[in-house]
């Protein structure tokens, strides 16, 4: 909360460059409505993907991982979890699917954030949507093997207290509409994970609170694009801005600038790789063979017609086998068996999207 304190907040000087990015994503933010209303087969398979690189980054980066081929499986027909790395990963898809489907159904509040922890917990047996019992630390392990404390987040005692109050500073600003919520949010974001209320679990949460308030805030690049595959990404930038920024949190005399300006980059680059696939699968191929070929990539390496027709409400039966056919005679599939139960299965780990030599399929957006 001590970031949401609005003197702290008029004592932090914004700098030239940082001022230029919010009025590039102001920029972005009004050409994502055109893209929305122009290509909607388009974005309903990248809603899809990302979802499956969201979840998957996100607990990778907290070092929860499945085997590939088990993972497509599990993105492809959710089943019961075979251990508690698969849980946490079905939990997480879970909550993420929710923001996605409803994001104005979330109050910025401790029950809301109590209930993410939840669902990413729900399928196992650890206590969860509950505030840490005990004092937790930051650790770091030197090269040397050596582990030392990096940060010390707030009690197990104050948590409660700090958390009803970060929501209320958060919710009272954004209601008098006089900071940029691209200032106030990556500063909620920010906070929290200073705050550290819980035993576990903290990064993943703090990555589904950042969607679910840049979907509150019309910023929806999130829904299309993978912020947390991004985050991934530049993980060695992520955790040197929360280091840099939180020096003197505990008194109030950090300085934000690190981490609004790390936050701002990865919307920034969530924006233009947004627009970046939306205009080169319009561009390449037809919307629909796009969808369809998208979504196989994402399916196990044995997939059916019902698979794909579950994933692309859009695209007809008829169609989806026309691209079936045209993929096996390319060699990239094959067939197992006939009929409406017939099966389908992969030649390779090629993508298609790169390895599609596209004949003259003109399907229209």
């Amino acid at each position: 909360m001590k970031s949401l304190d609005i003197d702290f907040l008029s004592r932090q000087a914004i700098p030239i460059e940082m001022g230029g990015l919010l009025q590039k994503l102001g920029e972005y933010k009004g050409r994502q409505d055109l893209f929305q209303h122009q290509t909607p087969q388009v974005l309903a398979t990248l809603k899809q993907t990302a979802i499956i690189e969201s979840t998957e980054s996100s607990n990778r980066i907290e070092g929860i991982t499945v085997p590939s081929k088990r993972f497509k499986e599990l993105m492809a027909h959710p089943s019961k979890p075979k251990d508690r790395s698969e849980a946490e990963i079905l939990g997480y898809r879970e909550a993420l699917s929710k923001i996605h489907t409803k994001p104005e159904s979330f109050p910025i509040d401790e029950k809301t954030i109590l209930g993410l922890h939840q669902q990413i917990y729900t399928r196992t047996d650890i206590p969860a949507g509950q505030w840490k019992k005990r004092d937790n630390s930051i650790e770091e392990r030197l090269s040397d093997g050596r582990w030392i404390t990096r940060f010390v987040p707030v009690s197990a005692r104050e948590t409660p207290g700090y958390m009803k109050e970060l929501c209320v500073r958060f919710n009272r600003l954004m209601d008098k509409r006089q900071t940029s919520p691209l200032i106030l949010i990556p500063a909620f974001v920010f906070d929290f994970l200073c705050i550290h209320p819980f035993s576990d679990g903290n990064g993943r949460v703090s990555r589904l609170l950042t969607v679910l308030m840049l979907h509150q805030a019309d910023y929806t690049v999130g829904r299309y694009i993978s912020i947390e595959r991004l985050i991934e990404e530049s993980k060695e930038t992520y955790y040197e801005a929360l280091q840099l920024s939180s020096k003197g949190w505990q008194e109030g005399k950090h300085s934000l600038k690190p981490w609004w300006e790390y936050s701002l980059g990865v919307l920034i680059g969530a924006y233009q790789a947004f627009e970046r696939r939306v205009g080169t699968i319009t561009k390449a191929r037809g919307a629909k063979t796009a969808i369809v070929e998208e979504t196989i990539d994402n399916l196990p390496a044995t997939f059916s017609i019902s698979d794909i027709e579950r994933l692309c409400p859009s695209v007809s039966r008829d169609m989806i086998r026309v691209i079936l056919n045209r993929l096996r005679k390319e060699g990239h599939i094959v067939s197992k068996g006939t009929g409406r139960g017939a099966l389908w299965e992969k030649r390779g780990n090629k993508s298609l999207k790169r390895s599609n030599k596209r004949g003259n399929n003109k399907d229209k957006a």
